[in-house]
């Protein structure tokens, strides 16, 4: 499909550059193909009411990193400040970095990171792209790399005001507990304690798994083809026990609500074409494009996204992209707030998506 057709305008000051105080006061538009009238204005904290008995919601347990390092790269007496923002950890002391300004690295070079505390070796580049290995391995890279390391905020954020404090807590979920994120599952920002126990007491199960989400989401889709691009790998887990419980609850006609596109993803990586899970641990690079036929997801719980993205792309197959047009026009028109720390959408498969 022609990229151009998930194009929109979004005026810059819907950007959301801090979070919802506290996170569950959020709006959320209720998107529903085929009803009428197809959009409802919501809250985050209208969620359990929305919800039915014997639904599953599915969260993302992945916890964000400080994926940030700052580094100066030595050559002779030159001197080179290089930003270095991990995406995918390959071995222990193995990640592939974006690295800025990619034109001052060479392969073989090394970047020192804070008082010589840390450092890398350059293994490959491939334009922005960087492969190093560290001088340390393991839990102590994993240390290193938390002491001196940044929160790697989206660009859209980054790019009109700095990190700071706030960000180490607001931009991690309450669901947060296995390292190894570069961004946030950012549908999952939304929840609170109070929010978590209302869905429960309305007789929805919660169910974990992981995707560790790379940098590679905020990467422009620079083809004119959807066919043409290449999604960046991302490490999944759905233990069995999980897997179980979501195929129990389908079984007894239940839905699975997937909070956040990267819940949708590893589900959707993980089930058959007869519509059942099963244990998963690997890489995906699944990419989600209109005329998908989803085989586990019923309600997908996400923020607004960028235009021309691959996350516009997979909601637009999960309700129509006509549909999720006049959704985000409403929503631009209505004041919404967009993007990682903005408000959320609770999204309705349309009908002929599935099997």
């Amino acid at each position: 499909m022609r990229v151009a057709l998930f194009d929109f305008e979004l005026p810059p000051e819907r950007i959301a550059l801090r979070p919802a105080v506290p996170r569950d006061a959020a709006r959320m538009l209720v998107v529903r193909p085929g009803a009428t009238p197809p959009l409802e204005d919501s809250k985050v904290l209208e969620l359990p009411h929305l919800l039915r008995a014997g639904d599953i919601l599915v969260v993302n347990d992945t916890r964000v990193i400080p994926a940030q390092l700052d580094g100066v790269r030595a050559r002779g007496d030159s001197r080179a400040r290089i930003e270095i923002t991990l995406h995918k950890r390959e071995t222990d002391a193995t990640w592939r970095a974006f690295a800025k300004p990619a034109k001052k690295l060479k392969v073989g070079e090394t970047i020192v990171f804070g008082d010589s505390a840390l450092s890398a070796d350059v293994a490959e580049k491939q334009d922005g792209d960087v492969r190093l290995v560290f001088s340390t391995s393991g839990a102590a890279l994993d240390a290193a790399i938390a002491a001196l390391g940044r929160m790697p905020l989206p660009p859209y954020i980054a790019g009109k005001r700095a990190s700071d404090r706030r960000d180490e807590a607001d931009y991690q979920t309450l669901f947060a507990a296995k390292a190894g994120a570069v961004a946030a599952p950012t549908a999952s920002l939304h929840f609170t304690p109070a929010l978590v126990a209302a869905v429960e007491a309305r007789g929805v199960a919660l169910a974990r798994v992981t995707l560790h989400v790379g940098a590679g989401t905020f990467v422009p889709v620079k083809v004119e083809d959807t066919a043409g691009h290449r999604m960046h790998a991302e490490w999944g887990e759905i233990d069995a026990p999980t897997a179980a419980l979501l195929n129990d609850a389908r079984a007894r006609g239940g839905r699975i609500v997937a909070a956040g596109t990267t819940s949708l993803r590893v589900l959707e990586s993980a089930a058959g074409e007869d519509g059942r899970i099963t244990a998963f641990a690997g890489e995906t690079s699944i990419f989600i494009t209109p005329g998908y036929r989803f085989r586990m997801v019923d309600l997908l719980m996400t923020n607004f996204h960028l235009p021309r993205s691959t996350l516009f792309m997979l909601v637009s197959a999960f309700c129509g992209l006509d549909l999720m047009q006049e959704a985000y026009r409403h929503a631009i028109a209505a004041g919404y707030r967009f993007y990682s720390y903005g408000d959320a959408c609770l999204l309705h498969r349309a009908e002929g998506v599935s099997g």
